[in-house]
């Protein structure tokens, strides 16, 4: 899951065109962080850091219960 969620900040980050080191910079955290972020080998992230990236990038969580086929609205944004 971590991977998803990482692979999906890169993909977003690099549509905008912003660096890693921009959006870290701009986000008060270090480039390394967004780096194992979007590898999702990041050890430790709270919740509140994520939020500030993913708002930042236009992005939301949604949860779901475990193992649920996706929505049709989920469907349609792939």
């Amino acid at each position: 899951m971590l991977f998803e969620i990482g692979e999906n900040i890169r993909k977003e980050r690099k549509r905008q065109k912003i660096s890693q080191g921009s959006l870290a910079k701009t986000l008060g955290m270090s480039r390394s962080t967004i780096s194992q972020i979007e590898s999702g080998i990041v050890q430790d992230i709270g919740i509140r850091k994520l939020i500030r990236i993913l708002d930042h990038l236009g992005l939301e969580l949604r949860i779901r219960p475990a193992g649920a086929p996706p929505t049709l609205d989920e469907l349609k944004e792939q």
